[in-house]
């Protein structure tokens, strides 16, 4: 985490407070905006997670209660010391009503192409820490490779209760778990595009690209790339020799 030079802020201009805006990290979405006094975020740097000052809860830790937690990954002043940017890793929603951003679908949409890495992370984490398997897969995820069969089973006995449906792991985290199936899809996805383009059929390449891009992320996770790394090669490549 980036050290924040507390001595910068201009805690005077508002009463002993700066506005905090908190962004994720992986997304770019914005969640929420709030308002932090020297002591919240000296606590804040001190445990890493996001404290805030309210004027009906006081020393407020987000997520405490709830879990909803957000681990600081960067903190950065504006030009004029009187504003905080919090780039984040929430552990859950950020607002109260339980939608992810405070500013609802609109700050969400900015960067489905970070969504969509930051879901994939976040089926790594759970199989790096051996968590149960997940139905629901990422909104980017090609529709027609997750909606799998359930295998057929012997019929139940007249009155019996039915039986729990078996949690199937999800397409991505299939993925993750079988480099020959992750490997054996991004060539097989990559093909689709090229014969697509060569029609310059241009839906069907617009569809071709997105499961591209989706499986080169999966491939990308599996080796331990994020799309953050991605971009830091492509602006270095952008800036100026």
């Amino acid at each position: 985490m980036a050290v924040l030079d507390l001595d910068r802020l201009d805690f005077a201009k508002g009463n002993g407070l700066v506005v905090v805006v908190a962004q994720d990290d992986r997304t770019g979405a914005v969640l929420m905006v709030a308002f932090a006094d020297r002591e919240a975020l000296e606590r804040t740097v001190a445990t890493g997670e996001m404290h805030y000052r309210s004027r009906s809860r006081g020393l407020w830790h987000k997520g405490a209660t709830s879990g909803n937690v957000q681990r600081v990954v960067s903190l950065a002043l504006d030009c004029d010391g009187d504003a905080v940017l919090a780039r984040v890793r929430p552990a859950g929603p950020a607002c109260h009503t339980g939608a992810v951003s405070c500013f609802g679908d609109v700050a969400l949409g900015a960067d489905a192409l970070g969504a969509l890495d930051a879901t994939i992370a976040r089926r790594a984490d759970a199989a790096a820490r051996g968590a149960p398997p997940q139905q629901h897969d990422a909104a980017g995820a090609p529709a027609d490779q997750h909606r799998s069969a359930a295998p057929p089973t012997a019929p139940l006995p007249a009155g019996a209760p039915a039986a729990a449906p078996a949690l199937r792991p999800s397409y991505t985290a299939r993925l993750l778990a079988d480099r020959n199936l992750r490997l054996k899809k991004l060539g097989e996805e990559a093909s689709e595009l090229v014969l697509a383009c060569a029609d310059e059929d241009a839906a069907r390449a617009a569809e071709e690209g997105a499961d591209i891009v989706y499986h080169t992320l999966v491939a990308l996770r599996a080796v331990g790339v994020s799309l953050d790394d991605v971009r830091r090669v492509l602006a270095d490549r952008a800036s100026p020799r």
